[in-house]
């Protein structure tokens, strides 16, 4: 169990990392940020995942941290939207 929330920690932290690079917001997010994004980035990959046909993620691999990083550009994608109508 511990481990598994670990492993969550660890790639979440490096899923926004990329993430946040790829949308050029990497300045202004920290460390949590990036874990907070990287998490919820993988829970909306695995549903982009699985609605194309695909398998979502499946544990600590290269194919989750792709999937991770998708959904958190996604996430990213769509608070940039909203920030900017504020």
């Amino acid at each position: 169990m511990l481990w598994n929330i670990i492993v969550w920690i660890v790639l979440g932290g490096i899923a926004g990392w990329i993430a946040s690079i790829i949308m050029g917001r990497n300045a202004s997010m920290g460390l949590v940020a990036n874990i907070v994004v990287g998490i919820l980035g993988a829970i909306i990959g695995g549903f982009i995942m699985n609605a194309i046909g695909t398998t979502g993620t499946t544990g600590f691999n290269l194919w989750s941290l792709f999937v991770a990083v998708l959904g958190a550009v996604v996430l990213l994608f769509i608070v940039g939207l909203f920030n900017r109508r504020a």
